[in-house]
Order: structure tokens, then sequence, then C-alpha cells
């Protein structure tokens, strides 16, 4: 018979201590650091990302301007005597519920009749028309207290800055009409919730300039704005604000004026 053998098993607590382990276990500390910074910056700067990118979209959808109503006005010598045509348009503007404030100096109005389309910018805008580098676009003679004034210079003036041109198509102007935190003012037109204006758009066209009122305003000399707002019309509206949804507004002029000089358009 063969003897029983035992079997044992060899109990060894010795570990490899050597340089070579040292420098793989650093290497992996290191990478891992690495790693961690990594992570550490790109989810910061995604996060600042979507916080910039959430603040814009927010403005974008809740930035709105809403017209309420539009108010066309004939120029006039006499209450008898009256041109055939709409030669200043006043439309009521607002803001939209929950919308952020607006800078009406950035905002850009376009109108068209069908035929002539004018893009127009505010009054006190110093750089759509403006040399290059400088700031001298404003409407010539623009004041920053007397809106009545304003509203004189755009129907009847030109200016000079990139070339010489008619106010009439190339500018609007406001006027406010609630103002409850006293924040608006034609050399800062900014419109907060709550506030309420007149945005004036010159419409006058050959017919008017003969004539020496448009409502309450003097003219000595009209200046024609290329649009000739007769009745049957198809008046097309936008206001685009700096950032923001555009608002629209369009109209079909009345079939007749009759004896009326101002006629409501819109809504």
């Amino acid at each position: 018979m063969k003897a029983n053998r035992r079997k044992t098993l060899l109990n060894n607590a010795n570990a490899q201590v050597g340089i070579g382990t040292l420098i793989i276990f650093i290497a992996m500390v290191l990478v891992a650091a690495v790693a961690a910074a990594v992570l550490i910056q790109t989810s910061g700067t995604l996060q600042q990302k979507a916080q910039s990118t959430g603040k814009q979209a927010t403005q974008e959808v809740s930035s709105n301007l809403i017209v309420k109503n539009i108010e066309g006005v004939r120029a006039k010598t006499t209450s008898t005597n009256m041109s055939s045509t709409i030669d200043l348009l006043k439309l009521k503007v607002g803001l939209n519920v929950g919308s952020a404030s607006v800078d009406v100096n950035q905002v850009v109005v376009a109108i068209t009749d069908g035929t002539t389309a004018n893009n127009l910018v505010y009054a006190g805008n110093e750089k759509s028309y403006a040399n290059t580098g400088a700031a001298d676009g404003e409407m010539t003679g623009f004041s920053s207290t007397d809106s009545a004034g304003n509203l004189q210079k755009l129907l009847t003036a030109q200016t000079t800055a990139i070339s010489t041109f008619d106010n009439a198509d190339h500018y609007f102007t406001v006027d406010k009409i609630r103002d409850e935190d006293a924040s608006f003012s034609q050399s800062n037109p900014v419109m907060n919730t709550g506030d309420l204006i007149n945005l004036y758009i010159a419409t006058t066209s050959s017919s008017a300039l003969p004539h020496d009122y448009v409502g309450s305003t003097t003219t000595s000399a009209l200046k024609d704005s290329g649009l000739n707002l007769v009745p049957r019309t198809v008046v097309n509206i936008v206001l685009t604000p700096e950032s923001g949804v555009v608002t629209n507004a369009d109209f079909v002029t009345p079939s007749s004026y009759g004896v009326k000089e101002t006629v409501q358009l819109y809504p």
C-alpha cells in the first residue's frame, strides 16, 4: 500500500514593492486626477452654456410687442380740404403678457403698400444710417425731450448722414401714453411691462404735399414717403425687436375715407 500523501499550501505573505510598482501607482493616480479635472471643467462649461442658451431662448419667446390699434390721419389745409390718402399712421403699441423689456431704439419697422417698401428705424438711432465708425445717423434735429417736434421733423425735414434723404421714408418716432415708472424717454425709449406708446409712421403721398397740417402738426413742406395709401390699399407692417418674435399688423384701408380726417384701420 502506498503511504498517504499530505498536501499543504504555501503561505507567502510577501508582495512586490519595487520602484516599478510605485511608478505605476503614481501614474494611475495622475491619470485619474486629470480625468476628473477634465470632467469637472467640461460639466462647468456645459452648465454655463445651457444657462445662457436657456436665458436667450426664454427672451426670444417672451419679448414681444403687441399692436393694439392703428389709426390713419389725413393731411389737410382746412377741415373740408383734405388729401385723398392716409398720410400718417399712429400705432398704439404695448408689451405682451410676461414680456421682457424692449429697447425701441433697436426696433426695425417694415411697411409696404404692395408697391413701395420702407424699412424704418427710430429717429434717435445713431448707428443705422451713420458714416462708418461715426454716430451721426440719428434724424437731423432730433430732440431728446420734444416728441411733437420730432414728429414734425419726421414729416417735413431731411437728414444728412451717409447721404441726404427724407426722414419720412427712413425713420419713425414715438410718444409715450403710459409710463408708470417714468423710465421711457425720447433719448432712452425702453418699454417695460405696462408701458404703452404711440408709434408714428409717415405715409405721406404726393397728394398730401400741398397741405398745411397732419393732425395738430403744422407742416410747411411735407416730404413724400413713397407710400400711397389710397382707399382699398393692402398694407403690411412688421415690427422686429432686437430679440424676440416679430409682430405683424396687416389691414386693408376702407373703400372710402369720406369726410373723416382720422380713420380706424386696425384691428
